[in-house]
C-alpha cells in the first residue's frame, strides 16, 4: 500500500463504527466535531473501496481526493525589477 495510494474522505453519522473502516485502508485523521474520516487506500482498488464504504448504513458520503491529478509544480511568483516599477498601475 506504500506505492500508489489515494485519499478518501468518509462522512459518517456516528463515530462508533470508525474501527470498521480500518480494514479498508490507513486512517489518517478523524474529526469528532464534523464527523468525517480521512483515510488512504490502494490506488488500484479505489472504486471497489468506495462502493463498499457507501454500502454501510452509517456512511453518509464518500469523496475522493483530487490531489494526485492536480498540478503541484508552480511557476516563479517573484516579479522582476522592471515589473515592480509599474505595479502602481495595476489597480487602475
Amino acid at each position: 500500500m506504500v506505492g500508489n495510494r489515494v485519499g478518501l474522505a468518509v462522512w459518517v453519522q456516528s463515530l462508533k463504527q470508525v474501527k470498521q473502516l480500518r480494514r479498508f485502508g490507513n486512517i489518517h485523521y478523524v474529526s469528532r466535531k464534523m464527523k468525517y474520516v480521512v483515510m488512504y487506500c490502494d490506488g488500484e482498488k479505489v472504486e471497489e473501496t468506495m462502493e463498499k464504504l457507501q454500502s454501510f448504513h452509517f456512511v453518509k458520503e464518500v469523496s475522493i481526493s483530487m490531489r494526485p491529478w492536480l498540478k503541484t509544480e508552480f511557476e516563479n511568483s517573484v516579479a522582476d525589477e522592471k515589473e515592480k516599477e509599474f505595479d502602481y498601475k495595476m489597480g487602475i
